[in-house]
């Protein structure tokens, strides 16, 4: 496997080797001897998975406190454009996004640690997302930023008249308000 860096520290890239052949393929998407060995340390203890049309665009998620969650993201059928915004109060990247393509053919991994809010937009007619948690989902201390913020601009890859975005999601605070809370 191999490990990329992204501008924004902590934020990691994972590709691991995956071996073709007439079959089709075989890839390991995760043993924690070799994640710890390349200082991937989290423990994961909850698995996710959801399904989306295109356009559907998910975000921006976050725990608050002691229930703060990394999650290690993939995409199993299809393809999105994952996204980290840097949300660590003594981070010089503080306000900052990062975006990376994620699909069934490239196979990569996205490590968002603890304190980034997170989000994806699906790319293609159908995505399978899967995501381990570090820590389980607790209701009462999600957090979330609206995902067309002015301040953050995320760019979604994704024109406004087709995206698909709950009406939860779209009833989320923008980044100001959420400034005032921390």
């Amino acid at each position: 496997m191999e490990i990329i860096t992204t501008p924004i520290k902590d934020l990691i890239i994972i590709k691991p080797d995956v071996f073709h052949d007439a079959r089709g393929y075989f890839t390991e998407t995760y043993n924690k001897e070799k994640y710890f060995a390349n200082g991937i340390l989290n423990n994961f203890v909850q698995d996710n998975m959801s399904k989306s049309s295109y356009g559907t665009v998910r975000g921006l998620h976050n725990q608050k406190g002691e229930f703060s969650q990394a999650k290690l993201v993939s995409v199993v059928v299809g393809k999105v454009w994952d996204i980290a915004v840097d949300l660590r109060q003594n981070s010089e990247t503080f306000g900052k996004w990062y975006g990376v393509e994620l699909s069934d053919e490239n196979h990569l991994q996205f490590l968002v640690p603890r304190g980034f809010f997170h989000g994806f937009s699906v790319l293609s007619d159908t995505a399978i997302f899967t995501y381990k948690c570090d820590n389980f989902y607790e209701k009462n201390a999600e957090l979330s930023i609206i995902y067309n913020d002015k301040d953050l601009n995320v760019d979604w890859k994704i024109p406004a008249e087709k995206m698909l975005v709950s009406e939860k999601d779209k009833l989320n605070q923008c980044f100001q308000e959420f400034l005032k809370t921390i």
